[in-house]
């Protein structure tokens, strides 16, 4: 028999500036929740409409000790790193980047968006890294758009794209080190979906269109807000009164201790002065100009 999970506490997303200027939603971390373990960070960018030569992102940057997963719904960015990666994502694109033991990173708005500006939307969300995985070797998981898996329910009235985990009998093709779930579902005002996420796991679902309904109670969930959900092994989402649209999240914790610093994640004050170290002095490499 399956245990619905209750929705336990809604945050309210607040906006701030982040990297070159651009303009954020964030749920987490807020005041007096600095994680969800392992989820680190939830940030909507956008969506924003540039001007020409107003398109902002994030320029040189490092990252140790954890994940970023970007999923751009509109719009289009750059991406190089001090491992000499390049590469683009466009509309519906995810890139799952494990930064591991360290790599400076930029992602900036593509060449065609700098010049005419356009429409920019998507989500970045960090995912934490246990102790035994802090410093391993960076990668990459770049996914197109057209590869991501999807279904629709039955009815026609629940449709979803899994980024990770699976959902309405599709997995997804990205492997994480942890078990985590990441699916983007768009509900009609009626339509209803129920997902397995196991016991022991943290459950979240951020709304960023509309509205749904979490949970046996029908606790509504609007735009801009992120809903904790209590214990059980089963989601349940229906759309509200104009459907809605959010990110289902969910993840195994970690249950270690945690010291962030900016950029840096890792479990002792110790290993955070060394990554400043490394980085200060060369370790993790540089962007190549070219």
């Amino acid at each position: 028999m399956s245990h619905i999970r209750p929705v336990q506490h809604v945050i309210q997303s607040h906006r701030q500036s982040e990297g070159g200027g651009f303009i954020v939603r964030r749920p987490l971390p807020t005041v007096g929740l600095e994680q969800l373990d392992p989820f680190l960070l939830i940030d909507e960018l956008g969506p924003i409409d540039y001007a020409p030569g107003q398109a902002v992102g994030a320029p040189d940057h490092p990252h140790r000790g954890f994940e970023t997963v970007s999923y751009i719904l509109e719009g289009e960015t750059e991406h190089a790193d001090s491992a000499g990666h390049r590469g683009s994502l466009g509309a519906g694109d995810v890139q799952w980047m494990t930064a591991g033991a360290g790599i400076v990173h930029a992602e900036m708005p593509s060449k065609r968006m700098q010049a005419q500006g356009g429409r920019v939307h998507g989500f970045q969300i960090w995912v934490n890294l246990p102790a035994r995985l802090k410093m391993t070797a960076p990668r990459y998981q770049d996914v197109p758009s057209a590869r991501i898996p999807q279904a629709t329910s039955p009815d026609g009235k629940a449709h979803v794209r899994v980024i990770a985990g699976e959902a309405l009998g599709v997995s997804a093709l990205i492997d994480t080190h942890t078990p985590i779930t990441y699916q983007d579902w768009q509900l009609q005002p009626d339509g209803e979906a129920t997902v397995h996420i196991p016991d022991g796991q943290t459950a979240l679902v951020y709304v960023f269109a509309g509205s749904l309904r979490v949970g046996t109670a029908g606790a509504l969930v609007q735009d801009g807000q992120l809903a904790i959900l209590g214990a059980g092994d089963t989601v349940q989402l229906r759309g509200g009164d104009t459907g809605g649209r959010a990110l289902l999240l969910a993840g195994q914790p970690h249950n270690e201790p945690m010291f962030r610093y900016g950029p840096f994640v890792m479990n002792t004050q110790q290993e955070i002065v060394q990554a400043f170290r490394d980085y200060q002095t060369g370790k993790m490499g540089q962007i190549d100009a070219n």
